[in-house]
């Protein structure tokens, strides 16, 4: 295998409230404006005599999907790394914790208006 085909992604973004982690082969701009595209999804083994109910939930969701577009403005940080971990869906911090909130959701500037 050469090293462009081992390439792996960790990608955090916020969803519903959640913190979504996921693992990918494939990261890109989309076509579709604001979006990012994620292929190619990567999920733990099988195998294990112990599974991780938030794994699951993650499997559950994106089962049968090929490809995602996730909203640019919820990513809060994309990895390369080295091997797979455990993806998992986690609910934000509490008001006791650090906050993380994405950035505004209206990235389109509409050029009829004035900026002042």
């Amino acid at each position: 295998m050469n090293k462009a085909s081992q390439i792996l992604y960790k990608i955090s973004f916020i969803q519903n409230e959640n913190i979504v982690e996921m693992y990918a082969k494939n990261v890109s701009e989309s076509d579709m404006f604001g979006f990012i595209v994620v292929e190619n999804l990567v999920f733990g083994e099988t195998t294990h005599l112990v599974v991780d109910p938030s794994e699951e939930r993650l499997k559950d969701q994106f089962k049968g999907v090929k490809r995602t577009y996730i909203p640019m403005h919820t990513v809060l940080r994309i990895d390369e790394v080295e091997k797979a971990s455990t993806g998992k869906i986690s609910p934000k911090a509490t008001s006791t914790g650090n906050k993380i909130s994405p950035l505004p959701s209206s990235l389109y500037i509409d050029p009829g208006k004035d900026i002042k």
